[in-house]
């Protein structure tokens, strides 16, 4: 009897154990507040076999190496390359490369290579120079057609602009590190201009997208059946059914963008560390089609795909970084074949590049010379667009004889698919005609912004429009409603209407308060800190104390993530604004020395140093400033003449120079490029006036209000003018019509 208590007690007791025992398992857990480390790949290895094998070989592992025979694969035996003048020679001694080429001070010298970046379809080439700074040179190897070319064709301009391959614009250290290693950082002392960088790991190892695996390695090698109640598996949870975590972790270094917060690690909010370049002019085609080269996150965000939920890893393996299939199965994975994968979809015979989906859902462009890149917005080929507003298509990327016009093209998708369009009127039209500042344009765009079918870039872009566009009371007031958007991205788009506003009374300094200071609570990093940038620049009082340490905070944020980039001139030209605006002229001059030093070449920070010492009454300096910044504007302009906002502050300080026909000229210029920006005609507009030219100023003010009619700063200037020609009119032509570049 005692003998069968006992084994049902004791059998009772490992009962109780097994269900114990996982419960308690459960709750015994690492303390929070633990911060993950980085531990390399090699700790990867032993329990990831498979993917490191897939990871071998791939674009994340060739994406930098040391320059070591493994990895160059540039022809180095005693070979050269001629362009526009510059002869670079390229030689090979023992293990180690060079490349004997135009140096920073622009004469010929000798530079060892570093490291590689890339192997297919390119291969390029780093040195490292002074105190840290690396740089990418000039020449670059074409892996497949085994020849030397420059990736920028263009004439070079010289050592003094930043698009040399020694400039700001070809620097790794800004530019490309922290996407062709892991865990880069910059360590840059603005003193002595020295970078003292490091990186855990050369390449995108696994931590760069995982995130640092240092409590996922303790997890994992602990005798727990569970992964921890506080930190998961460790990693970021790039499988959430949610997919913004996955895409926010590729998108940092496939997006255009600008850093705004340092520190990103995958699985965090991508606006809380970047801002997001929209839909401009200079990098997307008004429809949204790639033009410069703009790394696939923001086309995809245009794309019902993203919409749908679906996916990078749907496609690509995150691995291998390869397609998961070839051909159409790539699509047909998600679309029914029969449906799609036939004549009776694409009319075109199987097998040719007209029945291929990516060809005519996803068209190339090449960057680089030799690098073609898909456009990721999946959109339905639009010729019809191509005849209304220029923009290019699927279509005749292939039929290009004469008769196959973009017309001929659009009625062969009328006679296919019928007249109707899902998307009619386009977004591209409506973006189209707010590029040009048609007035028509305003409820058209204000109804895109609330269109929450389309993508917040493509919403965004609409709100920035009616921002920096127009000024009606239609389009402030689709912009106020925008920033109370769902969407942060669309939010931020809607403060660019503060850019730049500098209040006239108190009732509309309270009036900005009231629409920003909110936002300084926002749940998004980037809305806060653009809206604080704002709101920094209003009058003392303005704010009450719980909105002051708001801004306070906001402020900080925004000036940690300055501080991350202090080798950029641009953020010390920001810093100086910032300090300029909180009443610190001292300092605000003394950003603004620094953005000079570190870029003597960059127009800009004279200007507003000038503008500063101008305020406090020292005028000395002022002259020399305004001259210089003359000097590289007008170097700027001849070789970008067809830019017109170059030509435009290139006018702008000419006329503080007293210059007045050369400030006409320039002027004259930007309005000639640019007809439909409001800012360029107003101040020629301005300057006929001062002159008293009153039938330049007359004509000039009417053209004035057929761009934003319901302006009514222009139509005071319009009144003004009217006023002064009647009294003494002088007959003259008036601003040049548009007439080409």
């Amino acid at each position: 009897m005692k003998k069968r208590i006992w084994i049902g007690l004791i059998l009772a007791a490992a009962i109780l154990a097994v269900i114990a025992w996982p419960t308690l398992d459960w709750y015994i857990a690492l303390p929070e507040g633990r911060t993950a480390t980085f531990v390399g790949r090699q700790s990867c290895i032993e329990c990831h076999s498979s993917e490191y094998k897939k990871w071998q070989g791939s674009d994340h592992d060739l994406a930098m190496d040391l320059a070591t025979p493994e990895f160059v694969l540039g022809d180095f035996n005693d070979t050269q390359l001629e362009h526009h003048g510059i002869v670079s020679k390229m030689q090979r001694r023992g293990d180690d490369y060079f490349v004997e080429t135009q140096g920073p001070d622009g004469e010929t010298a000798e530079f060892q290579v570093k490291y590689v970046f890339g192997y297919h379809p390119l291969q390029q080439y780093l040195t490292e120079l002074e105190r840290g700074q690396v740089q990418v040179l000039p020449v670059t190897w074409d892996t497949e057609e085994k020849r030397w070319y420059y990736a920028n064709p263009d004439a070079p301009f010289g050592p003094d602009d930043p698009l040399h391959w020694t400039g700001s614009a070809q620097n790794w250290n800004h530019m490309c590190a922290d996407c062709h290693s892991t865990n880069f950082a910059k360590n840059y002392d603005v003193k002595t201009d020295t970078h003292n960088y490091s990186f855990h790991e050369m390449d995108v190892s696994c931590e760069a997208c995982h995130g640092p695996g240092s409590i996922h390695e303790e997890l994992a090698n602990s005798n727990s059946l569970f992964w921890d109640r506080h930190y998961g598996y460790g990693l970021a949870k790039l499988k959430d059914p949610n997919a913004r975590a996955q895409l926010e972790t590729c998108a940092p270094c496939h997006s255009h963008r600008q850093h705004i917060h340092p520190g990103f690690q995958p699985g965090e909010k991508f606006l809380d560390h970047f801002n997001l370049s929209l839909l401009e002019d200079h990098l997307y085609h008004a429809d949204g089609q790639i033009d410069e080269e703009v790394y696939v996150y923001g086309s995809f965000l245009q794309s019902l795909m993203y919409r749908k939920g679906v996916r990078c890893t749907d496609c690509h393996d995150p691995h291998s970084t390869q397609l998961k299939f070839e051909g159409n199965k790539l699509c047909t994975q998600c679309h029914l074949p029969a449906k799609y994968d036939g004549p009776n979809h694409h009319h075109h015979k199987i097998g040719t590049d007209g029945a291929s989906c990516v060809e005519c859902h996803m068209p190339s462009k090449k960057y680089m010379v030799v690098d073609p890149r898909r456009d990721h917005s999946l959109r339905v080929p639009r010729p019809d667009l191509t005849v209304k507003i220029g923009t290019p298509n699927a279509c005749n990327g292939c039929h290009t004889k004469p008769e196959e016009s973009p017309q001929w093209a659009a009625d062969k998708i009328v006679e296919w698919y019928g007249p109707k369009r899902r998307q009619d009127p386009h977004y591209g039209e409506i973006i189209d005609a707010g590029r040009k500042s048609a007035p028509s344009a305003v409820p058209k765009l204000a109804k895109l912004a609330r269109n929450r079918e389309e993508g917040a870039i493509v919403r965004a872009t609409a709100v920035s429009l009616l921002a920096t566009r127009f000024n009606t009371n239609a389009s402030r007031n689709a912009v106020y409603k925008a920033l109370e958007d769902g969407d942060p991205l669309v939010r931020t788009a809607a403060l660019r209407l503060f850019e730049g506003w500098q209040p006239r009374s108190r009732e509309e300094a309270d009036e900005q308060k009231r629409r920003l200071a909110p936002l300084l609570k926002d749940t998004s990093r980037l809305v806060r800190v653009t809206a604080a940038r704002l709101l920094s620049a209003l009058p003392p009082g303005v704010l009450n104390s719980t909105e002051s340490k708001d801004l306070a905070a906001a402020l900080a944020e925004y000036q940690t993530g300055l501080n991350a980039h202090t080798d950029q001139s641009g953020v010390h030209l920001s810093l100086g604004l910032l300090y300029a605006n909180q009443g610190k002229p001292q300092q605000s001059a003394d950003e603004y020395r620094t953005a000079i030093r570190l870029e003597p070449s960059v127009a800009g920070p004279r200007s507003n140093l000038a503008g500063l010492l101008e305020q406090q009454g020292e005028t000395d300096e002022v002259r020399q400033l305004r001259e210089e910044e003359a000097e590289i504007l007008a170097r700027d302009a001849r070789l970008l003449p067809n830019n017109a906002t170059i030509h435009y502050r290139l006018g702008l300080v000419n006329y503080l120079l007293g210059r007045e026909e050369q400030a006409m000229t320039a002027l004259e210029r930007a309005y000639v490029l640019d007809p439909t920006s409001p800012d360029f005609l107003m101040m020629l507009t301005l300057l006929y006036e001062k002159q008293q030219q009153w039938d330049k100023a007359v004509d000039a003010a009417d053209r004035l209000m057929r761009l934003q009619p319901g302006n009514r700063m222009f139509l005071e200037m319009k009144t003004r003018i009217e006023q002064g020609a009647a009294q003494r009119r002088r007959p003259t032509i008036g601003p040049p019509e548009k007439t080409g570049n």
